[in-house]
């Protein structure tokens, strides 16, 4: 039988890409479809994936949007995952999010990352929590990263910034053309291919 992956939160099931092609038994536990805050897992799970909304615990979002958080609603949705997590006891476990208010109540993560440490050309600066096998970053310095690529860079920064990107963007971004995101949400919470690609190598 094919090892399971949960993908919780998963969205368009970037993060979890790898093992699907790999042919894992992988299970996107998303909305609409699926909620986890109610749902109950199989047995047998080989590794989860979780990736909950930003939207509560993002720096960016809440200056930009100029507006109180919520952090119980946000954490919410991280505690149905740790609860998930807890009930299968897999063999792995790793559980993301933008830098942001979340390590005030998670504290200090196990790995953060940019995704141009593993050679996709944009910054989006990440957590990770969890019980992995570190993927080994590819690049220390932007100057060595290759085929970079023409996205938009604000003003006086060096680097495009995926958080200010909209869904638009998807056709200038080669690695990303199998993805379908439904609004700029979605485009945003795609987790960077190199990324993926190097956990799942680290974690099979």
């Amino acid at each position: 039988m094919s090892k399971i992956i949960l993908d919780l939160c998963g969205g368009t099931g970037s993060w979890s890409r790898p093992y699907q092609q790999a042919g894992y038994d992988v299970r996107i536990i998303t909305l609409p479809d699926y909620d986890v805050r109610t749902y109950t897992p199989p047995l047998d799970v080989y590794g989860i994936l979780a990736a909950p909304p930003c939207t509560e615990f993002s720096i960016l979002n809440c200056r930009a949007e100029a507006r109180t958080r919520h952090p119980e609603v946000g954490m919410e949705i991280v505690d149905a995952c740790f609860r998930i997590i807890m009930e299968c006891r897999p063999k792995w476990w790793a559980l993301e999010n933008p830098v942001g208010h979340l390590r005030d109540y998670l504290g200090l993560p196990e790995l953060t990352f940019q995704p141009w440490e593993y050679g996709d050309p944009w910054t989006k600066r990440t957590d990770i929590w969890g019980h992995f096998t570190h993927p080994p970053k590819l690049y220390t310095r932007w100057e060595d990263v290759p085929n970079k690529l023409h996205l938009y860079t604000r003003p006086n920064r060096g680097k495009p910034n995926f958080a200010y990107l909209h869904k638009s963007a998807l056709a200038q971004i080669p690695q990303l053309q199998w993805a379908n995101p439904q609004t700029d949400a979605d485009f945003r919470a795609i987790t960077p291919p190199g990324f993926a690609k190097a956990f799942f190598a680290a974690n099979p």
